[in-house]
């Protein structure tokens, strides 16, 4: 013990997520420096993202290995949580069993990705909170995919509630209002005036989200399109092959043929159809009272029907094996209407399976055969390209130039801006989703290039989980464009600068909004009056950002009251 009673969180990470969460944790109690953070990170960078290193006002613990020499050097003993951010499942399992040694009552927040191991972990674990920042994250990049609003819904309370626009819902199901996004440059959340708001959180009543009805229209508009796409497809892969051609100009001789025998035979064209097809595939029909042209043709009719049959059936055969081989090196035949996904990571799996269950043609591309979710694409029969997704001849053959949409969620950079740049060469107006680590980096890039949505995981995720540390439950995480909303139940602290105070004051147009107050004891009210006033013990349902919440934090916790200012400034790359 070091004498100091701020609390204390050590967080472990090597990834923007790391650098996200300490900056939410700062957001909480910087103003008074009411909390203590250690950072371990290794020895060296491991991404070329920040990790918090350099971050200010914190202490930095490096090592490469996370056992209990490590934790007590960070001072994991008089800790009051513990977050585990490294992108090894196994790793971060381990390092939680060390840290029960150092510390057995430790609060533990979780960064997993495989479902079996996180349920394994809760098991050891029962008090900690175990998140995937992938599944946070996976459905705002499936929806703007679809060219939704992402599927966020939930159930608090007894009510079942979900993110749709106001135009889809019924005005009676509408809860609050939520974002303003008429201008895309402009988007404001949590506006002043609600009824301005056409995203809303509504009572879910059966209908399903937006984002699943988009996915019902791509696969009709996809079955619809499918004997069209597929005679085209037939006709230029005929084009592309020598059988092909053959096949094409035997056909055209005959038909030229046939049309001059019908002249010769002064019959119509139907009967000179029927006399056409009758002379090619059975050769009878001999006349020696023919005129010479007449029995000339005849005879190169017949010569054509026997080299017909062989040639369909080798063409045939040919598109077969050719389709069979392009399958086996990585490559796909063309199509459109699809969506084409970049990076089988965490994030990609993620985005590639839920697109999969909603019946949305799926293309994968990775530079690794072995990716993490390479394995699942094989069992869901999604073509898996194995090259450098920023190389234009990788992206044509996935068909980019004719696909729905491309996500973009590769862990590098690079690769992924060189992809969407490409992309949008190939096609201008199409859809990209892009993913980049780097907050501040991912906004001037939508704004200088126009390539779609930007999104950082990292930062949508981050919220959550520096919440989860501080032993507040996230209901749920509601992403709007680049925006990152919670949902979260906060409880008021005797003697808080909220203790006594009535609901009104509670509220911050573009930072918190109430949504429900549940009195000791009593039932959840979800048509809050901004007079009442506000008791110790009572709890607050709201949906807020980052830097709303973390105020709104300070105010419901004991401590000396702060004087009444303006909102928290936004963080720059919200």
């Amino acid at each position: 013990m070091n004498g100091d009673s701020r609390p204390h969180f050590v967080v472990c990470g090597s990834d923007p997520l790391a650098y996200w969460v300490v900056r939410s944790l700062l957001a909480t109690g910087s103003s008074a420096g009411r909390i203590r953070i250690t950072l371990v990170v290794p020895e060296r960078r491991r991404s070329e993202g920040p990790d918090g290193r350099d971050i200010e006002g914190i202490q930095v613990v490096r090592a490469d290995r996370l056992d209990e020499a490590t934790f007590r050097r960070a001072g994991l003993a008089d800790a009051d949580g513990l977050a585990l951010l490294h992108q090894d499942d196994v790793g971060n399992m381990h390092a939680a069993l060390c840290a029960q040694e150092v510390e057995p009552r430790l609060r533990l927040v979780v960064r997993m990705f495989n479902t079996s191991l996180a349920n394994g972990l809760r098991q050891i674990f029962p008090d900690s909170a175990v998140l995937s920042d992938a599944s946070m994250a996976a459905p705002a990049f499936v929806a703007a995919a679809l060219g939704e609003l992402a599927p966020t819904h939930f159930r608090h309370a007894g009510r079942t509630l979900y993110v749709a626009r106001r135009a889809d819902v019924r005005p009676q199901d509408v809860l609050c209002g939520l974002a303003v996004t008429g201008d895309p440059e402009l988007i404001r959340v949590l506006p002043a005036d609600e009824t301005s708001a056409d995203v809303v959180l509504a009572e879910a009543t059966g209908q399903p989200p937006g984002t699943e009805l988009a996915a019902r229209r791509l696969v009709r508009a996809r079955r619809r399109r499918e004997p069209v796409v597929a005679l085209l497809r037939a006709i230029r892969s005929f084009a592309t092959r020598k059988i092909g051609v053959a096949v094409l100009v035997l056909l055209a001789v005959i038909a030229v043929l046939g049309w001059l025998n019908g002249r010769a035979a002064h019959v119509s064209w139907s009967d000179a159809l029927y006399l056409t097809l009758v002379t090619t595939l059975s050769g009878q029909d001999p006349d020696l009272g023919k005129p010479v042209a007449a029995q000339i043709m005849q005879v190169v009719l017949n010569l054509a029907g026997l080299a017909l049959i062989p040639l369909i059936t080798a063409a045939v055969v040919d598109g077969i094996v050719n389709a069979r081989l392009a399958l086996h090196a990585g490559q796909v035949p063309d199509r459109s209407g699809h969506v084409v996904v970049v990076g089988l990571g965490n994030i990609g799996t993620r985005v590639m399976a839920q697109l999969h269950d909603f019946g949305v043609e799926v293309v994968a591309i990775d530079k690794n055969p072995d990716a993490r979710g390479a394995a699942l694409a094989h069992r869901l029969g999604v073509p898996l390209i194995v090259g450098d997704a920023g190389l234009e001849e990788t992206l044509r053959a996935a068909s980019v130039d004719t696909c729905q949409a491309l996500v973009v969620v590769s862990t590098d950079d690079g690769t992924n801006l060189r992809a969407a740049l490409n992309a949008r060469g190939l096609d201008p107006d199409l859809r990209v989703v892009l993913r980049l680590f780097d907050g501040d980096f991912a906004r001037r890039i939508q704004e200088a290039f126009g390539v779609g949505l930007s999104h950082s995981v990292s930062y949508l995720a981050a919220p959550a989980f520096a919440v989860a540390l501080l032993d507040r439950a996230v209901i749920a995480t509601i992403p709007v464009d680049r925006h990152a909303l919670l949902v979260t139940e906060v409880p008021v602290v005797a003697d808080s600068p909220l203790d006594g105070r009535p609901v009104a004051a509670v509220a911050r147009p573009g930072e918190v909004r109430v949504l429900a107050h549940t009195r000791a004891g009593q039932r959840t009210d979800w048509t809050v009056d901004p007079r009442m006033v506000i008791q110790a013990g009572d709890r607050l349902t709201v949906v807020a950002r980052r830097a709303g919440l973390s105020a709104l934090l300070r105010e419901t916790s004991a401590g000396p009251a702060e004087p009444a200012g303006p909102p928290v400034p936004r963080q720059p790359a919200e």
